[in-house]
């Protein structure tokens, strides 16, 4: 019991990092929760019938699962940048951009545009 117990509040530890959006935080959360419920099923199905173990396994599995999906969402973690959408300037004859995660408009060198 004391394994489990440990194993729950070390994968809970896991998900305190900081990110900007919460994604990663709440998909780890998630996903540590859906874990631990297919893990304590299949551990009482299964071998000798430990659903602690089995929970903790399928929490730690779960929540990195989670947080690494989490990760990809917020554009970390080895996703593809997203799509920029470019528009002209014609005083200024140049494209510029709107980042979304910022919410601010940028020129085509990565310069603010004001």
């Amino acid at each position: 019991m004391n394994r489990t117990l440990i194993a729950l509040i070390g994968a809970g530890l896991m998900t305190t990092a900081c990110t900007t959006t919460g994604n990663v935080e709440r998909n780890a959360a998630g996903g540590a929760a859906l874990g631990a419920v297919a893990g304590a099923v299949i551990g009482n199905n299964s071998g000798d019938g430990d659903a602690g173990s089995g929970a903790a396994v399928g929490a730690v599995v779960g929540g990195t699962i989670g947080a690494i999906k989490g990760c990809r969402e917020d554009g970390g973690c080895g996703a593809s940048a997203p799509i920029k959408r470019q528009y002209y300037d014609e005083t200024a004859g140049r494209y510029y951009y709107y980042d979304q995660a910022q919410g601010r408009y940028f020129w085509e060198d990565g310069r603010p545009r004001d």
